[in-house]
């Protein structure tokens, strides 16, 4: 399967999104520095009716900075049933890395990238990788995975995307533990972690169905995903090297930045 039919984008719909980047920017004052796709399509499991899901990073002028209220640092524009944008003000951004927040990472690593501004965001992935804890993600990852697992796979007949949500995690905790560094955000490489035939057959089946079936499609459960799920879940935690960086680099980073873009 090549790279189009694993992280499916509509040219329409780049264009549109493109166009939504800038009216942000002209109406807000601000400067995107990273937008990206952050949902299945980029994870590579995307269904025939899976919306998008565009994530950015942006910059403030340097007035946002000097206010007695604290200002919102967020921006949210949930457009449609097929569209939803939305983003984080730099200083945010940079306290999530500091905390190695693994959504923020996983925005960092997607295969589907709207806009970039080169230097801005090089740094950015230089400074999330000097920050990185592995237990931090891992502790992130394993809740997701049980929250879901717990949520949605119980039953006889389950959501069958659900799986993914469970999984994806699941191997990206594998991930840490093989001491592979920050998970990539694609399904298939974390699936690198596996080597049982009979567990890869199982998911290759169910990649087949949710990329051609709609969100909502129930099915049976799936008892060799389901042994792994729960041995997974049982796996002790190993000792983990833990991160430790000066926060003066972010503070340097963010004064860069908003002198750059003032």
């Amino acid at each position: 399967m090549d790279f189009e039919q694993r992280h499916p984008l509509d040219a329409a719909m780049r264009e549109r999104v493109l166009q939504e980047l800038e009216r942000i920017e002209r109406e807000r004052n601000v400067k995107v520095l990273y937008a990206c796709e952050s949902g299945s399509r980029a994870w590579g499991f995307a269904s025939t009716d899976s919306d998008y899901d565009v994530r950015f990073v942006y910059v403030e002028k340097p007035e946002w900075f000097i206010q007695v209220d604290t200002p919102r640092d967020v921006i949210e524009r949930p457009l449609d049933d097929e569209l939803d944008v939305s983003g984080w003000e730099l200083r945010k951004t940079l306290g999530l890395l500091r905390k190695s927040n693994p959504t923020l990472l996983e925005w960092l690593d997607s295969p589907l990238v709207y806009r970039s501004e080169s230097v801005a965001t090089l740094r950015l992935r230089e400074l999330a990788e000097a920050f990185y804890s592995p237990p931090a993600a891992r502790s992130h990852y394993l809740s997701m995975a049980r929250k879901n697992f717990r949520g949605y796979l119980q039953g006889d007949s389950v959501r069958l995307k659900k799986y993914f949500y469970v999984l994806r995690p699941l191997l990206a905790v594998r991930w840490i533990d093989q001491g592979g560094g920050r998970p990539p955000m694609t399904f298939d490489d974390l699936l690198g972690t596996v080597d049982d035939p009979a567990l890869l057959a199982e998911v290759a089946e169910l990649l087949v169905l949710k990329r051609n079936a709609d969100e909502a499609t129930y099915g049976p459960r799936l008892p060799v995903l389901h042994r792994f799920i729960e041995t997974e879940l049982a796996r002790a935690v190993p000792k983990l090297p833990r991160t430790q960086e000066d926060n003066s680099v972010l503070d340097a980073y963010l004064r860069q930045m908003v002198g750059h873009y003032a």
